[in-house]
């Protein structure tokens, strides 16, 4: 039987078949195109099952060849990577001003990270009943100004408050596979119940001593929208530590500096202090926001610190 997995818990997985749900698990290790997992399968798989001799219980043989996945450095274990999810036709990134504030350098981690494997990706910024106040608006305006003339949509939202939060999302949503990932406490979960509200998810409070969200999410989970489409919930994430990108690639992943590349004097140009550097230029000219600019040094600094 093939199915498609819509929940992992770690041992035991959630396999679509049809109409069914089975349970499944792993039998024996799988080799993965020699990258180091902590979770062979994820949320989003396409899989290979038979169902345990007079068992209502399935085991998983094969995954099939992922389209495309997001992926992470594992936080606990050192050279290993996550899959937080797969077969996705775009990401949904969910950020905020406060309790907690996303900083731009985690959305351009993110969004390097979705360029890397030709995901589109969505801003959708939360909280918007909380958006008082001229610093507020100054990082809602660069928010917008940065991200939409790359082609990332940016979608205002409050998820305990807006009465058209369907009206504003769907039209992104409806046919379509989409991870929602973010900090804790930002309101996936709340967006999540707002949008699908079989889904139940848990929501908790944000520590008023941190302004920290709580995790809420656990393990990745599918949810499916009535309008069409499905939804991966993922547990919050703290930091994004993409995975080690050549320093010639990193640029191919900043729209804003990709089409201008081989413009430049040298083949092997980092774009960082290089003679006769066209992203240099751009940036000068005003073209590159200096902050996504920022991001791409910072990133670069830190892949050069892993080598």
């Amino acid at each position: 039987m093939k199915g498609r997995v819509i929940k992992s818990t770690g041992s035991w997985y959630t396999v679509q078949v049809e109409e069914k749900m089975i349970q499944a698990r792993l039998k024996g290790k799988f080799k993965q195109d020699e990258l180091k997992l902590t979770n062979p399968i994820a949320v989003g798989d396409w899989v290979g099952l038979d169902l345990e001799e007079g068992q209502a219980t399935g085991v998983i043989r094969e995954i099939f060849p992922r389209e495309n996945y997001v992926i992470r450095k594992s936080t606990r274990k050192q050279h290993f990577s996550h899959i937080i999810a797969s077969n996705l036709d775009q990401a949904m990134l969910v950020i905020t001003m406060k309790n907690p504030r996303t900083s731009l350098g985690f959305i351009d981690r993110f969004l390097v990270s979705t360029e890397s494997f030709r995901i589109p990706a969505i801003l959708v910024v939360n909280k918007m009943d909380l958006m008082e106040g001229e610093d507020a608006q100054d990082w809602l305006q660069d928010i917008h100004e940065i991200y939409e003339p790359l082609g990332y949509p940016v979608v205002e939202v409050s998820a305990l408050e807006n009465q058209q939060l369907k009206d504003l999302l769907i039209p992104h949503l409806r046919g379509k596979s989409t991870l929602i990932s973010g900090h804790s406490g930002v309101g996936k979960s709340t967006l999540l119940n707002r949008l699908i509200p079989d889904a139940r998810q848990e929501t908790k409070e944000i520590s008023g001593y941190s302004s920290k969200g709580v995790h809420t999410t656990t393990f990745a989970e599918m949810f499916f929208l009535q309008e069409g489409g499905d939804l991966i919930d993922t547990p919050g994430i703290k930091e994004f530590g993409i995975l080690e990108i050549e320093e010639y690639e990193l640029s191919h992943y900043f729209p804003e500096m990709r089409v201008h590349l081989g413009e430049c004097k040298y083949n092997n140009c980092q774009h960082v202090n290089e003679p006769g550097c066209k992203i240099l230029k751009q940036l000068e000219e005003g073209y590159i926001h200096p902050y996504r600019y920022e991001s791409y040094v910072n990133i670069l600094n830190e892949e050069d610190s892993h080598r």
